[in-house]
């Protein structure tokens, strides 16, 4: 029960972090699925690089700051090697 409560608040953070990537990168905003899913990709990026760097996130607010951080650094991604 515990874990699904947990999916339920990183999908949450993850959906606002998105929204939160959308308006810093200047996105288009029609496409609130994908950039939900970038937000969610964010998150497990900055996730994964915090822990090969020793940097954790604590609380909701630090997980949203790594999720976006994580979010900037995948769309900067996606525009520079997926479109052109």
């Amino acid at each position: 029960m515990i874990n699904l409560i947990n999916l339920a608040i990183d999908l949450l953070i993850g959906a606002f972090s998105g929204w939160l990537v959308t308006r810093l990168m200047n996105m288009d905003s029609t496409n609130m699925i994908f950039n939900c899913m970038l937000g969610l990709v964010g998150g497990i990026v900055a996730g994964f690089l915090g822990g090969l760097l020793g940097i954790g996130a604590n609380g909701v607010i630090g997980h949203i700051i790594f999720a976006v951080c994580g979010g900037c650094l995948a769309v900067w991604a996606y525009r520079k090697f997926i479109t052109k």
